[in-house]
């Protein structure tokens, strides 16, 4: 039986993953550390290197505590988590990384519709650098939907999902493929009618797909 630890940055991500890992890999055990201060200080406009120290100490605790796989279930952070495996043994993933990945081979101009500003920066630049590991050229084009976290934060899930639902039609219209950088807002997908699910890609499905290689891997 092995162990994953995801760090949350937000309590949104919790149970979704937790279902998530039942379902993925079953038998083994999931652990979660929560950090619901870091998403405010970085809308606040706090730089990342203000919150580097905590959520190295996180990955840190992860592996004191015996994970086998640690997974960062926030983008805007996950540089971060990724760049603190040189401090621990096992694998650190970042849940978007099979994602912009797969958009990368999918399509040349890709979307990425976020919730968070601060999540538009660091998806941009992942895909960028996929990109540059495949060797191509890649355009792309951001979709901030403004007023979506603020309604998932008051618990008006029914407001987020049509403002992020209506950001992903146009988005779609517009581009080869849509990344959605927030694994809170993977199920709007569900609810678009009439379009190809397949041009739209979520993060904790291909992200724990990651996890379950790691695992099979290692154990």
């Amino acid at each position: 039986m092995g162990k994953l630890f995801i760090i949350h940055t937000t309590p949104v991500t919790v149970a979704a993953l937790k279902e998530l890992a039942a379902e993925m890999i079953p038998g083994h055990q999931v652990f979660n550390i929560l950090d619901d201060s870091i998403l405010p200080e970085l809308i606040a406009g706090a730089p990342l290197t203000q919150v580097e120290p905590r959520v190295r100490r996180y990955v840190r605790s992860a592996a004191e505590g015996g994970a086998d796989v640690i997974l960062s279930a926030c983008s805007s952070i996950g540089g971060l988590v990724v760049a603190a495996q040189g401090e621990v043994a096992g694998p650190v993933v970042r849940i978007d990384g099979a994602m912009a990945e797969q958009a990368v081979e999918m399509g040349t101009v890709i979307a990425v519709a976020a919730t968070l500003d601060t999540t538009l920066q660091p998806t941009t630049e992942l895909l960028k650098e996929k990109g540059a590991i495949l060797g191509k050229e890649i355009v792309v084009q951001p979709y901030l939907v403004e007023g979506a976290y603020a309604a998932l934060a008051a618990g008006d899930r029914g407001k987020h999902d049509a403002l992020v639902g209506e950001a992903l039609g146009k988005a779609y219209q517009e581009t080869d493929v849509v990344v959605l950088a927030q694994a809170s807002m993977a199920g709007v997908v569900d609810q678009l009618a009439g379009l190809d699910g397949s041009r739209f890609l979520t993060s904790p499905r291909l992200g724990m797909a990651q996890v379950k290689a790691f695992l099979e891997k290692s154990l």
